[in-house]
């Protein structure tokens, strides 16, 4: 059977306020032509179909029709809920959208029962684990500590489990979204870190045929049989080298796995620039980058006048600026957001912690403070799924 694996759409996300509709629409009909011509046989989507819990109006025109051009392909589709998704929103209707071959995966009490489908070879069980905040689906698969790990190898079980009942060679996908170990972030995920980790062991997915990943954007390979495929398109510049794609995976009648990968849309290159603004205007070296949408980095000394208005008139696409004077780390004028670079909300609490006191807070306060940032990631997670 053959598989095309995607994830990570953010339907309804601007770059740098400038809409990303239009790129979007164009990744559709790619999607839908690829299906098409590679003679694919299902279609996999692994979360974060939206890029938030009440997407626009135009997302969700391009999401309609996103579905009933596939439907009308007569080719399968599986798809699960992401954490920028509602799950109760994407999931409305699921039942009756069944019935055109679209399978939405929004349940984690489904988790264990697969949408099965049939080729030359016999079954292929696909399971759908939509994205699992801990904190909110603990008692649904009876863990005692709300963590990533426990609650996905609670719900392998389950896969695991359903699998078991099945002829002897019936072959098994499962769609997650999750940050697994090994994998590659960027600026543009939601951070879903609980108890001071966000990632799982690959290993929590053993006695599956393949594992198609949503959540990272950077299209990746944790082992040839758990893959992200990345989002289509960038969303932060820390995307700027990705090359944006997904996966053709062939899954052969004995659960060998081959994958290759399919280039995605480009609806603009990204390019991050750096130095004084005098160097940046003169170097002809970056005519190459007068198209691309551009994050310019200017480490003058002192601030230039009007840096925006002058960089647009080489660089018209210039989205972001930054200022980072060349000074030593130690220089008393470095700014506080670059002091902060890097660190996690929880350490600049403990930092504050051993400014104020003189010493770092201990290992009961340590727990203390993530406890704290725990209930408050789990609130918000709470108010999001309310919405």
């Amino acid at each position: 059977m053959r598989l095309l694996h995607t994830s990570d759409w953010h339907l309804g996300r601007s770059f740098h306020r400038v809409t990303m509709l239009d790129a979007q629409a164009e990744f559709i009909g790619h999607l839908v032509r690829t299906v098409r011509e590679r003679a694919v046989d299902a279609v996999l989507v692994s979360g974060d179909v939206y890029d938030r819990a009440v997407p626009p109006l135009a997302a969700v025109e391009l999401f309609d029709d996103a579905l009933h051009r596939l439907a009308d392909l007569g080719v399968p589709t599986v798809m699960i809920s992401g954490n920028h998704d509602s799950a109760r929103r994407l999931g409305v209707g699921a039942g009756l959208i069944d019935r055109a071959g679209i399978h939405l995966r929004t349940e984690p009490s489904a988790a264990g029962t697969p949408v099965v489908l049939t080729d030359a070879f016999g079954d292929i069980a696909f399971y759908g684990l939509p994205y699992l905040e801990p904190a909110l689906v603990k008692d649904e698969f009876g863990v005692e500590k709300a963590g990533h790990e426990a609650v996905l190898a609670a719900a392998m079980d389950r896969v695991r489990a359903d699998l078991a009942t099945r002829a002897p060679g019936t072959r098994s996908v499962v769609l997650a979204h999750a940050f697994v170990t090994g994998g590659e972030a960027s600026d543009s995920e939601r951070d879903i870190t609980v108890g001071g980790v966000a990632a799982v062991p690959a290993g929590v997915f053993d006695g599956v045929d393949y594992v198609a990943l949503g959540h990272l954007h950077g299209c990746q390979t944790i082992t040839e049989r758990v893959r992200y495929s990345g989002s289509p398109l960038a969303y932060s510049f820390s995307e700027t080298d990705h090359r944006k794609s997904m996966w053709l995976v062939d899954l052969a009648g004995d659960g060998t796995v081959t994958a290759e990968r399919l280039d995605c849309p480009v609806p603009r290159p990204l390019a991050r620039l750096r130095g004084t603004l005098d160097d940046l205007l003169a170097d002809p070296a970056l005519a190459r980058h007068e198209d691309a949408w551009i994050e310019v980095t200017l480490t003058d000394p002192v601030r230039p006048a009007d840096p925006m208005a002058r960089l647009a008139d080489r660089f018209p696409g210039t989205l972001s600026l930054v200022f980072a004077p060349d000074r030593a780390l130690d220089d008393p004028d470095l700014t506080y957001a670059r002091r902060l670079a890097g660190r996690t909300d929880r350490q600049i609490a403990e930092d504050f912690v051993a400014h104020v006191r003189g010493a770092g807070p201990d290992e009961r306060e340590l727990a203390v403070l993530g406890e704290a940032f725990d209930a408050v990631h789990a609130d918000a997670a709470a108010r999001e799924v309310s919405r």
